[in-house]
């Protein structure tokens, strides 16, 4: 897990230094309506859509943006159809890649994670290329404030996580994919509702990356950040601290 854990620190390091606050909506946006429309509009009674709103409101998305986006995907408003495309593939020093998207034009998002891909050393290759090299998980995640590691470990092992792990920012806790719901319910009575929450990659092993790979590669993650088809991206690889440390200053 250790170069999840670390693409997970860039990711941090990145967002703070990199935040665009409209792309950041959009995503959001595209998220609350394909969970709304995946499931009844109501987050009360749509584990995705509670888990969407909750990211939504952690990142001061307005009332009524947030409303539109959950009435467009229940079908009462147009153009919700949005559509989750998986793409897989291998970035510079064959780093093994998934990216999870939601678009409503399959052909763009593929020519443009494809350029993408190519301009920086990598490929796109078939579903199922690369996926064997990573596990799906439910990732639930509080701040560190929400409770101490002891009772979060005490609680988690309670629910029926498979792990938790916590440090100075937060506690996160992964599932497996058919407890997710139930694990994250038992949680939410004990510490309210998680900071965000959802199904997520975690690679089963790292590729160490040199410097110019490295840089490479966090080229391609800001490309593919940029776009607003991409939801989330997961990636097999490891780095040095100095040189990570040289590369996100």
């Amino acid at each position: 897990m250790a170069g999840h854990s670390q693409f997970k620190n860039i990711m941090h390091r990145k967002g703070a230094q990199d935040a665009k606050r409209a792309k950041v909506f959009t995503k959001l946006i595209r998220e609350l309506t394909v969970a709304a429309r995946a499931g009844l509009p109501d987050p009360e009674k749509n584990p995705r859509l509670r888990a969407a709103v909750t990211a939504a409101r952690a990142a001061n998305m307005p009332k009524d943006t947030l409303e539109r986006a959950i009435k467009r995907g229940g079908g009462e408003a147009e153009n919700s159809a949005y559509q989750e495309v998986r793409y897989e593939g291998y970035g510079p020093g064959g780093v093994a890649m998934i990216v999870e998207t939601l678009t409503d034009n399959r052909n763009r998002t593929a020519a443009a994670l494809r350029t993408a891909f190519a301009k920086h050393g990598g490929n796109l290759g078939e579903v199922g290329s690369v996926a064997f090299q990573f596990s799906r998980l439910g990732v639930i995640r509080y701040p560190q404030a929400a409770a101490d590691a002891n009772a979060t470990l005490e609680a988690a092992a309670e629910a029926g996580a498979l792990d938790c792990e916590s440090d100075e920012h937060s506690h996160e806790l992964t599932t497996e994919v058919d407890a997710f719901y139930q694990v994250r319910t038992a949680l939410e009575s004990n510490f309210g509702p998680p900071e965000s929450a959802g199904l997520a990659w975690r690679a089963a092993a790292s590729i160490a990356l040199d410097e110019d790979r490295a840089e490479t590669l966090l080229k391609l993650l800001d490309v593919l950040d940029d776009n607003d088809d991409v939801q989330e991206v997961v990636a097999n690889f490891e780095v040095a601290d100095d040189v990570l440390a040289k590369l996100t200053a």
